[in-house]
């Protein structure tokens, strides 16, 4: 309980717009499915066997396709038909170590190369060849159906695991399968960080600002990873003010892609049939024959697992070959001796992590075992030689993986809201640009890193190109690739994962060249997102342009509007004369009228003249006063991006095209329909199965026997024996609709039958409650009488009318029920009912409807308040005018007596005031205002 309390806390979970997501931990052999689905935090989904893992396992038989135990125990008669150990295989050609490998462990699958996308297929026949992609597809697939059973709802959503060591080929192929199973990918999650999550959710109180170093050592079926953890708390401000949360970054890995319990399988597998042949109990190899090879597989898988247990235990198969059994003892002295080599390469990626990290051991705070293989004593024991400290093994190595993936998926979806967890993984394999530059002697062949070893991710990185003026290429590369061993970089496959070309260069040079233009280089923005795969966001030339600032625009609009309105002024002539205001008039002859008038417009034309050279003038200096401005003004500096084409290509692996993804689809889409169709005729046969046996067994049984004539129990016997025997003799291969529309008629016949046992069994039930209700209907009755207006006045909460009317249905209900139980005791039980469930449902739902009115009605009740005479504003009684004329009075007094005081009392007055204050407060009397009146305005 305190668990799933605490995963309530960490989830916080939004129910109202929630939907489900998953996480799938696909591995080499096992499968798990996490879901997060409303009501349920964090679970692991169970398969159809109701187990928490299902074997990573797909078969083929006879257009039958099956899934993980019934995969298995097909691939035991059909080896070639089972593909098992398939997520290796992603993203290889046919030339590359580790396909080499696995066609040496599993001789007799037909692999061959797909020359269209540089991969492999597998043959299944002359006309159906498989990728793995298609096959990891079909499991994905399946695990998406286990987790839609499991939170009953579609899930589209999800995150999926990937082993750490995956290179960018890998990764894309992987998701390729997920998109060939409708699963939308929120992220892959490298197994490691998934882990550490799935570790650090459960432990956040231990977390502080000092940084707890861990190690998680994780042996699987193919491979091994040691990876060292830092985890502490951190501040950030995203959204304005500082806040506080955990934060797991990976600063150290080491790996070794062939060291796992795979390896020592197949080693034991080998000394099985080493034994047996010895035995010589046929002429025949064990080796050649592939029946027997994958029965030895699974035994020893077996006997592996048991003697991580015991010490010593027997190898037993019936009919290995040629119907010979073999048995034989195995002693884990016998199985440490044929893997020596294999557990000696147990310190060597701890070693690596810890290089790669720049730590050494004494700073690591645990070390966490995690994956099946850390089980094995010996590997456990070589462990401990080389950390120097006891191994945790408090985490569950099994579903540690899924269930921090599903954290994940919860917190990438939108639909859940989880508590903050900063995850930072790490780059294991370092990516360079590599491109060639034309110089005056040759040319020249430069290198720069782009992301290098344990750079986290997700992360941007610019490359700038400066010298180029026409299209160039470049490469992306992995480099500096020493700090692995020499079989880890021959495992990467090719270094070189694409060529992109840049073109447009010599245009958007052309396009931007001037006095006023400067080139910035060529800029090519990358990006690794949170899947860990390398990506090409854009490319763009970027330019650097002098223009002039906005000020000196508006200077210039300034100019043209001053020129504008020169245009409409008049010429000196055509200039209209300005009115001068009027003086006071003067006694004067009109002669004299007549030559001032004369002299005054005389005045009035040199004065026109002088204003017009003045304005002249001052316009001319303005623009040497512009023009001397704009000689001091430095341009303004603009960015100009100019986008380039780049076109990319793989150079290692071919991406699905549209017409490869179509066809694939509709392979999937058929088989799925094959398997849907399969499984519908399973569920319908046994259907049409359980219901003939249970109807011959229940007629046996008093209950239904007495429930029928004895001519529909002939009636139903008979058809039941004739669905049997037509089962059993020509029905088995029927399809489902044949099998549907058998069972229909069988009910159709025993339908009458099974009603009356129905009701007959639910009709005591269904009485016990209508007469609880009747009950409890007649004792609110019997209290609602006392609640009217005729009967309690002061409580009138019910009418007359409804009282009537509850009485009423009561005694109706009452008595149809009495007169129902009489008629329905005298039927027998193979008669037609006359008493009902659905009748007595019908009354109670009446019933219930009359008494929720009338108890609703009683909890909204309140009692009414009494009405209060209102006084009139207008009208002032003599009590209230003989208090007001005092209240007045003593405000007077109280004035007066402020005025008399002398200078020298002056300090007195604040505790005076205080003692009227505390004497007005201490009266009973209250003084309420009067409304004044328009007439005592002045006095106010």
């Amino acid at each position: 309980m305190k668990l799933l309390a605490l995963l309530f806390i960490l989830l916080g979970i939004n129910y109202a717009n929630s939907l489900a997501v998953l996480s799938i931990d696909i591995g080499t052999e096992w499968m798990k499915v996490g879901i997060v689905s409303p009501g349920v935090p964090m679970e692991i989904a169970l398969n159809k066997e109701s187990k928490r893992k299902t074997p990573a396992v797909l078969s083929f038989r006879d257009d039958v396709r099956s899934f993980g135990e019934d995969a298995q125990t097909v691939g035991i008669r059909f080896p070639a038909n089972a593909y098992i150990y398939l997520l290796d295989l992603l993203g290889k050609d046919i030339n590359h170590p580790l396909v080499k490998l696995y066609q040496k462990r599993f001789p007799y699958y037909n692999i061959v190369e797909d020359k269209e996308r540089n991969s492999i297929l597998f043959k299944h026949d002359e006309n159906t060849f498989y990728s793995p992609q298609e096959l990891i597809a079909q499991l994905l697939h399946k695990g998406k159906e286990f987790a839609e059973v499991n939170a009953r709802q579609p899930i589209k959503e999800g995150v999926i695991t990937v082993p750490g060591y995956f290179n960018q080929a890998e990764r894309k192929a992987l998701l390729e399968a997920a998109q060939l199973a409708d699963i939308k990918v929120l992220q892959l999650i490298n197994d490691y960080m998934a882990v550490a999550l799935n570790y650090g959710i459960f432990r956040t109180k231990e977390f502080n600002e000092t940084a707890q170093y861990i190690m998680f050592y994780d042996m699987g079926a193919t491979s091994t990873t040691a990876t060292v953890v830092s985890m502490q708390n951190i501040k950030t401000k995203e959204r304005g003010y500082v806040e506080t949360h955990p934060q797991i970054s990976i600063i150290g890995v080491g790996i070794d892609r062939t060291l796992g319990g795979l390896e020592m399988q197949i080693r034991l597998r080998d000394h099985l049939g080493k034994k047996f042949n010895e035995m010589k109990k046929t002429p025949n190899d064990v080796f050649k024959n592939p029946r027997a090879m994958a029965k030895l597989f699974k035994e020893a898988g077996r006997v592996k697992n048991v003697l991580s247990a015991n010490t010593e235990i027997n190898a037993q198969i019936e009919g290995l070959l040629d119907e010979k059994d073999f048995k034989t003892p195995v002693t884990r002295e016998e199985f440490e001796n044929m893997n020596a080599d294999v557990f000696e390469r147990v310190a060597a990626p701890v070693e690596q992590a810890l290089k790669s990290a720049g730590l050494t051991m004494d700073i690591i705070n645990y070390v966490v075992l995690v994956g099946a293989g850390t089980r094995v004593p010996k590997v456990q024991e070589k462990l401990q030689q080389v950390v120097k400290m006891d191994l945790a093994k408090n985490l569950n190595t099994d579903e540690a993986a899924a269930v921090g993936a599903v954290y994940k998926a919860a917190d990438l979806s939108t639909g859940f809201q989880v508590k903050k967890f900063i995850t930072k993984d790490a780059v294991l394999f370092p990516v360079q640009v590599a491109f060639a530059r034309e110089t005056e002697d040759a040319t020249k062949h430069v290198k720069r890193m782009l992301f290098g070893a344990m750079n986290h991710f997700p992360q941007k990185k610019v490359i700038t190109f400066n010298k180029h003026t026409d299209d160039f290429s470049i490469n992306l590369n992995y480099a500096e690739l020493d700090y692995l061993p020499a079989n880890e970089i021959e495992y990467l496959g090719s270094h070189n994962l694409s060529t992109i070309d840049i073109k447009g260069v010599a245009d958007a040079l052309n396009k931007n060249t001037g006095e006023n233009s400067e080139s910035k280089g060529i800029k090519a923005h990358f990006t690794m997102d949170e899947s860990g795969i390398l990506g090409l966001a854009n490319v763009e030339f970027v330019f650097e342009k002098k223009v002039q600032p906005e000020a000196e625009e508006e200077g210039a609009f300034s100019k043209l509007g001053s020129t504008i309105s020169k245009l409409f002024s008049a010429t000196e002539d055509e200039k209209p004369v300005k009115e001068e205001p009027e003086e006071p008039a003067q006694e004067a002859s009109a002669e004299n009228k007549t030559e001032e008038a004369t002299k005054t417009n005389d005045t009035k034309k040199e004065d026109g003249k002088a204003k017009d050279k003045e304005s002249k003038g001052k316009d001319k200096e303005k623009d040497k006063d512009a023009k001397e401005k704009e000689k001091d003004v430095k341009p303004k500096l603009v960015t100009v991006k100019e986008p380039l084409n780049a076109i990319e290509t793989t150079l290692t692996y071919g991406k699905l095209t549209k017409e490869q993804y179509k066809s694939s689809t509709e392979k999937l889409k058929k088989l799925n329909k094959i398997e849907y169709e399969m499984n519908r005729r399973a569920s319908t046969l046994n259907n049409l199965e359980s219901y003939v046996i249970d109807m011959q067994t229940k007629l046996s049984e008093d209950e239904y026997s007495e429930a029928a004539t004895a001519e529909e129990t002939k009636k139903i016997l008979d058809a039941c024996s004739e669905v049997s025997d037509w089962l059993y003799e020509d029905g088995m291969d029927a399809d489902a609709d044949t099998y549907e529309a058998k069972l229909d008629n069988i009910k159709s016949i025993t339908n009458d039958m099974m009603t009356r046992v129905f009701e007959h069994k639910e009709r005591p039930e269904a009485l016990n409650a209508l007469n609880s209700m009747l009950n409890s209907s007649r004792h609110f009755l019997d209290n609602a009488k006392n609640l009217t207006k005729t009967s309690n006045p002061e409580k009138d909460v019910f009418t007359d009318i409804e009282i009537e009317a509850l009485e009423k249905l009561i005694l109706e209900t009452e008595e149809w029920r009495d007169k129902k139980i009489e008629e329905q005791n005298k039927l027998k039980k193979y008669e037609t009912v006359k008493l009902t469930v659905k009748s007595l449902v019908d009354h109670m739902q009446a019933l219930d409807r009359e008494m929720k009115y009338l108890v609703n009605k009683l909890k909204i009740w309140r009692p009414r308040k009494p009405v209060e005479e209102k006084k009139d504003e207008n009208k002032t009684t003599e009590e209230d005018k003989t208090k007001n004329e005092k209240a007045e009075e003593k405000v007077e007094e109280e004035k007066e007596e402020e005025i008399k005081m002398e200078p020298e009392n002056q300090e007195e007055a604040p505790e005076k005031i205080l003692e009227l204050g505390e004497a007005a407060e201490g009266s009973d009397e209250k003084v309420e205002p009067t409304k004044a009146k328009d007439d005592d305005h002045s006095e106010l």
